[in-house]
């Protein structure tokens, strides 16, 4: 198994137990119904949106954290990865780089908005909102790898497929 969160590198091995399984799979299913690894087109939705969805994986995957308990956390033998390190990895080495640099950002131009603008007319007319949309990008990629990494490890096959837009 190789990851590359951009950032962290993740090389090595997991053979998931039961546990992590059914973990993995909620997990996956939180990243392949959101925004994390669907195509945010250009004309379509709001940047605010996409952010947000991003953001609710912290609490999604928390939640999974805390119910599975330290079964998907334990040790493993040699140097084995657990859904615990490669979830938290995710969080603050796949998200979190996104969320802290462009959240405040685009709150700073929303801050802006004239009342008698639309949210998607002054997000469109934002001079960085290319550049969110690219960092959005970005992201769906390293997300997409984890995805699929949990796809394998809950032996289903990858319902990618059913993500419209660009080829995996």
């Amino acid at each position: 198994m190789r990851l590359n969160l951009r950032v962290l590198e993740i090389s090595g091995t997991w053979e998931p137990n039961d546990v992590e399984r059914r973990a993995a799979w909620e997990v996956y299913v939180e990243l392949v119904t959101r925004i994390s690894v669907v195509p945010l087109r250009e004309d379509d939705g709001l940047l605010r949106e996409a952010l947000s969805s991003l953001y609710s994986l912290f609490g999604s995957t928390r939640e999974v954290l805390r119910k599975y308990g330290p079964d998907v956390a334990e040790p493993k033998k040699n140097g084995q990865y657990n859904f615990g390190y490669l979830a938290v990895a995710m969080l603050n080495h796949g998200v979190r780089p996104l969320l802290a640099a462009w959240h405040p950002a685009l709150e700073d131009w929303e801050s802006r908005r004239p009342a008698d603008r639309s949210r998607r007319d002054h997000e469109q007319a934002w001079s960085r909102a290319g550049e969110l949309r690219a960092a959005l990008r970005d992201t769906r990629g390293v997300l997409t790898d984890y995805a699929d990494l949990l796809a394998d490890a809950c032996g289903v096959p990858n319902l990618g497929a059913a993500v419209p837009g660009e080829d995996r």
